[in-house]
């Protein structure tokens, strides 16, 4: 039957009704998070003024399945489920036994996977009596994403866009706007923070390390205000588990199973999502290989550290158990700006350790090399994030062709790329190069970790 499916569409009453919490099956229980100050474990309220208490509970919970609010399946199914399609032209092009599924994340209001969780913790925070939300964001996704999201629930929001991004995608900004959020430049006059980093470097094209410290800095000093966050932490990558959830139904389906996975990464959200449910499978003896994949400009897993670090570059955030670059880490302006993030996921760093997940890493001219294969085969534009685990696919598609062999392969189809075509024409003008972060640079950067806790692994 598969080989007649092209796609595959769930009815609406399919939609999953939990979210999958991996924390239950992991073989060894994540390193908890530290208090910046006193270097303990923290605790819940320790979190309050940063995050509604909901969200707290859902950060720190070990139940394995945990119930999604009606109204925010409400909100998700504007768009959801969202179909599993097959490359069929992507195959016939690189000649290969392999099929090559992919979940499309594009179809969002937003174009992207991320208002999975946006409407959540948008939900949350309204049902805690929070007015209004701040958050940073890179190459704007992120940003959009929350904005329609308070938009939906009646908050206010104001994005802190990682400088680089807001100068190179606009139209990120004005999909911000449109959706009634402030945007803002990081490192922006607006606060104490950003005001210090521009007197140091006028010049400075930001990070998402220093957009996070704007917001969590904004929100402490504002009423009825919390912080929102794209990735990384627990209850953003449990609200992205629909993703892998729906696709295991949707394989099911049609009587097929995947061999390889992959999905990109900065923070991890998108790669979780889709891969957690599957990772499950794998805890309990299910034979398969999923990959994590970066830029080789921001090779958080595949060169950085396991380590303590601070989620933000002014050190407000709790210390977090992760592969990281450093808080201090001032990333290439490449334009996968999604992915220029300097820790991993503690949940995906936690299954690195446990050799669940293999990281992979990409540079510039190879994933935009994938994506105009893709657009010029299945149509669509991706993200240059998506590009990644396109590239991925890519070279297993390939590895299929040389062994004869016939492989199932899922990727994480993040986001279309419609709104960031100037990184396409830099490409196609020869303007990119293929940078890779240097070993003597990561080691510059990995001195901000000097004298911070380190875990016992």
């Amino acid at each position: 039957m598969s080989k007649k499916v092209t796609k595959v569409v769930l009815s609406e009453r399919d939609l999953p009704k939990q979210w999958y919490n991996i924390q239950a099956d992991l073989p060894k229980p994540l390193h908890p998070p530290l208090h910046p100050g006193t270097g303990q474990p923290i605790k819940p309220e320790d979190l309050e003024q940063i995050f509604p208490l909901n969200l707290v509970e859902q950060e720190l919970s070990t139940e394995r399945w945990i119930d999604i609010p009606d109204e925010v399946l409400d909100k998700l199914l504007l768009w959801r489920p969202t179909p599993l399609q097959r490359a069929r032209n992507l195959e016939k092009y690189l000649q290969t036994p392999a099929k090559i599924y992919y979940k499309n994340e594009g179809v969002s209001p937003a174009g992207s996977h991320k208002p999975n969780t946006a409407i959540a913790q948008a939900y949350y925070n309204k049902q805690f009596g929070i007015k209004r939300l701040t958050t940073e964001t890179g190459a704007g996704q992120w940003g959009s994403a929350l904005a329609l999201s308070c938009r939906l629930f009646g908050l206010e929001c104001k994005v802190y866009m990682v400088r680089v991004s807001y100068e190179q995608k606009p139209y990120r900004r004005l999909m911000m706007q449109t959706w009634g959020a402030e945007c803002v430049p990081s490192p922006s006059p607006d606060t104490e923070f950003g005001r210090q980093v521009l007197k140091e470097n006028p010049a400075s094209s930001g990070s998402l390390g220093i957009a996070i410290s704007e917001a969590i800095e904004d929100c402490l000093n504002s009423e009825n205000t919390r912080y929102s966050l794209g990735s990384v932490l627990n209850h953003v990558l449990l609200h992205q588990t629909i993703i892998g959830l729906e696709a295991q139904k949707q394989l099911a389906a049609i009587g097929e199973y995947p061999d390889i996975i992959a999905g990109c990464v900065g923070g991890g959200s998108n790669f979780g999502g889709l891969a957690f449910p599957f990772i499950r499978d794998k805890i309990y003896g299910r034979e398969i290989e999923i990959y994590a994949v970066e830029p080789a400009a921001c090779p958080t897993m595949t060169k950085g550290s396991f380590v303590y670090d601070f989620g933000d570059t002014a050190a407000k955030t709790p210390l977090l158990p992760m592969f990281s670059l450093g808080h201090g880490f001032i990333p290439a302006p490449i334009h996968a700006g999604g992915l220029r993030y300097h820790g991993t996921a503690p949940l995906i760093s936690r299954l690195l350790l446990d050799g669940l997940i293999t990281p992979r890493s990409y540079n510039q001219l190879e994933t935009y090399e994938a994506g105009l294969i893709w657009a010029r085969t299945e149509g669509y534009i991706p993200a240059p994030e998506t590009n990644h685990a396109i590239a991925l696919a890519i070279d297993e598609a390939r590895k299929a062709k040389e062994e004869g062999k016939e492989k199932t392969i899922l990727i994480s189809w993040s986001g279309h790329g419609l709104l960031d075509l100037p990184g396409y024409d830099a490409y196609m003008q020869g303007k990119l190069t293929g940078y890779a972060m240097s070993d003597q640079e990561i080691t510059a950067s990995l001195k901000s970790l000097e004298g911070l806790p380190k875990p016992q692994v």
